[in-house]
């Protein structure tokens, strides 16, 4: 014998996409492309796409956790562009991000202005008392 039998065929390379060497869920390949034909740059770095897709992850994140709460808080276990809204209007950074974006069908936050608002004090009440007593002098 020759030695001249199959030979092991050599194993597949798994193909490693960007976003998982990057460890993040958002698809850096698709980024990166959207960067490339966008025409914001003649040239687009490797690490620009990485970079976006990990901040656009992380405002994701923070945006649905705090939608998340607001949901709770109404007693609702999905999320709804009013939950989105009270999200992002109640937190102080996420409201300058966004202030000038409108969101869908979120309507606006509850606010009442003060001065709208019935005043009722101890004064006045003591100054109906007294009113009555000087009534029933007459």
């Amino acid at each position: 014998m020759s030695g001249h039998g199959k030979k092991a065929a050599p194993k597949a390379k798994s193909t490693i996409s960007k976003s998982a060497r990057a460890g993040i869920t958002f698809p850096v390949g698709r980024i990166h492309r959207l960067l490339r034909k966008g025409n914001y740059a003649s040239r687009v770095g490797t690490g620009a796409s990485v970079y976006l897709a990990a901040v656009l992850e992380y405002l994701c994140a923070e945006v649905l956790e705090l939608a998340g709460n607001a949901s709770r808080d109404n007693k609702k276990l999905r999320i709804a562009p009013r939950h989105i809204l009270l999200a992002v209007r109640n937190d102080e950074e996420l409201n300058k991000l966004l202030a000038g974006a409108t969101i869908s069908q979120g309507g606006v936050m509850p606010n009442i202005h003060a001065t709208l608002l019935s005043k009722k004090t101890k004064v006045a009440t003591d100054d109906n008392r007294a009113k009555n007593v000087e009534s029933q002098e007459f």
